[in-house]
């Protein structure tokens, strides 16, 4: 009977302490529980409209790892999509969300497939500065990839290889300071130790050596480092350096050849040029004695640009029409000088019989002996009708052998040095469409006019700075009611868009203002208000990007204007709707 007492006593201090650590585990946890940074600025930018299509996942920590400058430099997410399931997540990119009131799931809903023919889409269009400048923000923006048909790292591939392509190198450097580690990480340094070993500037591309971390195995970039320790006379380091990558197999025959005679160990190395990648054909002219290479229309670009970097390309008494159609054809690519291909035109020997009849000679010749006459008589021509019509008729035989790049620049610039006073009437047409106009950021001084609406002082509320709402509101409705007492004034579609931000962000409207009469006449596509309702914001900025295309935001029609400020603030994407608002509504002198 005791024994039996003992037991129950037993089982029930057994029960009691079970209770006890389940009651301390709950206590504990919930005065732990991480607080959602994220979460708490959603919401509180959806309680400031109710028009936010911001929703956020429940339950996701975030942890900053490091923080420069008020930027983040990696994001690790943790996110529970119930309760069962933990997936570890990190995010990379460059900019906040809320930097451009976008968010984290702005991709969540939408299709990959979608994602990667926009993509591919935008990247054959010659984006205009703004264009450029919303792309670059959308798709750096800390984000979640796409649920369905497109993987975290694809969708970060395609981010990295649009940087690659367009030779964004300091947004290149900045990704690489502001994310410690993600796939494709040694891409983007070797991307930017060509960029300047192409560019011969060698010193500055050791410095980006300081990107490659211990953790990245990429040989070509551990032999890089290698060589950089020598050029800064690091020698000792150096060779610890190499013999670990002997050691580990990632070293070859070429390669030790070049760094025991660098490092003074051998007094000969082999005199082979390799053009197997940069790295080694820079080696190759650096340690061959009178090095001479001569490229092909196989060669990589990226030696091409080092050879005419470096002045390694003699095009002295060059006479080889193979030779010099293989030179014109990597300056039409951007591989080689323009300039030089012109120096190699005024090399080309003609007779005075030749020059004298060069507007029919030319005829009788190809390739580039009849642009290297044309060219020379062009020089020759005193008499600006005539320069004309040779500049012109030179410029249909490189476009006749698809070669307008080398020869666009140089037409502009002749054109520009011609006294505008001087060209005969039936050239001014032809003269100006192939002058390339530089781009001038300017766009003036804001004039403010108070007898029209989107030209008063109430835009001053999309400027960016700090402006009183109160004295806005009071100046709008003071102005109004000048603009209603003139019976023949006309609301403009300027001005509908200028209502409809003021309305969203929650000026007060006059009660005798009907926002929906003036709208009812304008139309936006139902695609693009379809983006807006199912929350791909995302999505919606890559339609935005493609619409406003090479096109500068303020030369759009009042039309398209009116529909992407009008989703904008459907969106509530504020920013980037001021940024539209205070280019095309001012008047600006």
């Amino acid at each position: 009977m005791l024994l039996k007492l003992l037991s129950e006593l037993n089982k029930n201090n057994k029960i009691f302490y079970i209770l006890l650590i389940i009651f301390t585990f709950f206590k504990t946890s919930n005065a732990n529980e991480p607080v959602d940074i994220w979460k708490n600025s959603e919401i509180q930018k959806k309680n400031s409209s109710e028009k936010s299509l911001v929703k956020p996942k429940e339950e996701i920590k975030i942890n900053f790892n490091k923080i420069n400058n008020n930027t983040i430099n990696e994001i690790e997410i943790t996110e529970n999509k119930n309760q069962d399931e933990n997936k570890d997540i990190k995010l990379v990119g460059l900019y906040d969300p809320q930097k451009n009131d976008l968010n984290l799931d702005m991709w969540s809903n939408t299709d990959g497939e979608t994602i990667k023919t926009t993509f591919r889409r935008i990247e054959k269009i010659k984006l205009s500065k703004f264009s450029e400048d919303m792309f670059v923000n959308t798709i750096m923006t800390y984000s979640y990839a796409p649920k369905n048909k497109l993987s975290e790292k694809e969708f970060l591939d395609l981010k990295l290889n649009w940087l690659i392509k367009n030779n964004k190198n300091s947004l290149i450097e900045k990704f690489l300071n502001n994310n410690l580690e993600f796939n494709g990480k040694s891409k983007l340094i070797k991307h930017l130790v060509d960029h300047y070993i192409s560019s011969a500037d060698l010193s500055e591309g050791c410095k980006k050596s300081n990107f490659i971390s211990k953790d990245i195995k990429d040989s070509y970039l551990e032999k890089f480092r290698i060589y950089c320790l020598i050029l800064n006379k690091k020698n000792e380091e150096a060779q610890l350096n190499f013999d670990l990558l002997r050691e580990q197999g990632k070293s070859d025959k070429f390669f030790d050849s070049k760094i025991l005679f660098l490092l003074g160990i051998n007094s000969k190395t082999v005199q082979k040029i390799s053009d197997k990648n940069l790295l080694y054909f820079y080696l190759s002219s650096v340690t061959i004695e009178n090095f001479k290479y001569e490229p092909t229309q196989k060669t990589d670009k990226n030696i091409w640009k080092y050879l005419t970097a470096s002045n390694l390309i003699n095009i002295e008494k060059l006479e080889d029409p193979e030779v010099i159609k293989k030179y014109e054809i990597a300056a039409n690519e951007g591989n080689f000088d323009k300039d030089k291909i012109f120096e190699i035109y005024l090399s080309v020997p003609f007779s005075i019989n030749q020059l004298i009849n060069a507007d029919t000679v030319y005829q009788t010749l190809t390739g580039y002996e009849s642009r290297a006459l044309i060219y020379q008589k062009i020089l020759l021509s005193d008499n600006l009708e005539n320069k004309l019509n040779l500049l012109f008729l030179l410029k249909e035989l490189f476009e006749k052998d698809k070669l307008k790049n080398v020869y666009s620049e140089y037409l502009s610039n002749t054109l520009k040095n011609i006294d505008p006073n001087e060209i005969p009437e039936e050239f001014n047409k032809i003269v100006n469409r192939n002058i390339i106009l530089e781009k001038n950021n300017d766009l003036g001084k804001i004039k403010y006019d108070d007898k029209v609406l989107h030209r008063s002082k109430v835009i001053k509320l999309f400027s960016g700075e700090n402006i009183n709402e109160d004295k806005i509101n009071k100046d709008f409705i003071k102005i109004y009611k000048k603009i209603s007492k003139n019976k023949k004034y006309f609301f403009s579609i300027k001005d509908v868009m200028l209502l409809e931000s003021l309305f969203s962000d929650g000026i007060e409207m006059p009660k005798d203002l009907n926002i929906k009469e003036l709208t009812k006449d304008l139309t936006i596509p139902t695609n693009i208000n379809l983006l807006v309702e199912k929350g791909e914001i995302g999505m919606l900025m890559f339609k935005l990007v493609e619409i406003i295309g090479s096109d500068d935001v303020e030369n759009l029609d009042p039309e398209t204007l009116y529909f992407i400020v009008n989703v904008l603030n459907k969106a509530n994407i504020k920013k980037v709707r001021n940024q539209i608002l205070y280019l095309t509504l001012p008047l600006r002198v």
